[in-house]
């Protein structure tokens, strides 16, 4: 009797002994890609003091492997690091480089677990500057694009979501986007159908024939909302 109870706890205690050094390895290998991520921001900070968040999630998963990641206990695998809440500040050229991942601990006969954690670092860009103008120590976080005109408050709002389909080339005349507007040709890819298909985004009003054109393509900046200067707030996730 005391044997048939001691052997699966001792098991059990094993067990979760490994999961946590495995927590552990995921915990210092995500740090090392941030580490990785920012340093190749501070040196191309002089040259282009943005960076996206989707450059910083690669350049984690480039520095811990996708195959790592795939196998690690990160839910989703590579695609379950997320750096949506990282920021530059702009006036003093430092990165706020915030990563957020769900790690699954699955426990016999309970399930599995789900355990939130995030890691945090900050990078100074390799510039050369130092700002004398006080910055509040802690400001709204927005989202903004290379080329728009409207800041975003969430960063899965719909006008910032491609939302990419491939639709026939045939029903184009009678397509119509979100907005009630008419596809037209991509200026870089679309004058050159040679398939079937095109491929369209929900608030676009344009139509592409290669899902590698740029016009599909779309970085966004996750900034304090003091440095907005020009642009609106967005007539969805703004108000």
């Amino acid at each position: 009797m005391e044997a048939a109870f001691v052997v699966p706890l001792f098991l059990f205690a094993v067990l979760a002994f490994l999961y946590l050094f495995e927590v552990m390895a995921v915990q210092t290998n995500i740090r090392a890609g941030m580490q990785y991520a920012g340093r190749k921001y501070a040196e191309q900070a002089y040259l282009n003091p943005f960076v996206s968040t989707e450059e910083l999630e690669e350049d984690i998963r480039e520095e811990v492997s996708t195959e790592r990641l795939e196998r690690s206990m990160v839910k989703g695998g590579a695609s379950g690091i997320d750096c949506s809440s990282s920021y530059v500040d702009l006036m003093n050229q430092i990165l706020y480089l915030n990563t957020s991942y769900t790690v699954e601990i699955p426990v016999p006969v309970f399930g599995i677990f789900n355990v939130e954690k995030e890691e945090s670092i900050r990078i100074k860009g390799w510039c050369g500057y130092e700002s004398s103008i006080p910055v509040q120590a802690e400001q709204k976080i927005v989202y903004v694009t290379e080329n728009g005109v409207v800041y975003h408050q969430d960063y899965h709002c719909s006008y910032l979501d491609l939302s990419i389909h491939m639709v026939p080339y045939s029903r184009l005349e009678e397509l119509r986007n979100a907005s009630g507007g008419k596809y037209y040709p991509c200026e870089r890819c679309g004058q050159n159908v040679a398939g079937m298909g095109v491929y369209v985004t929900d608030y676009g009003s344009k139509y592409h024939t290669s899902m590698s054109c740029s016009g599909l393509k779309r970085k966004i900046y996750a900034v304090p909302v003091s440095e907005t200067a020009g642009k609106g707030a967005c007539s969805k996730c703004g108000k």
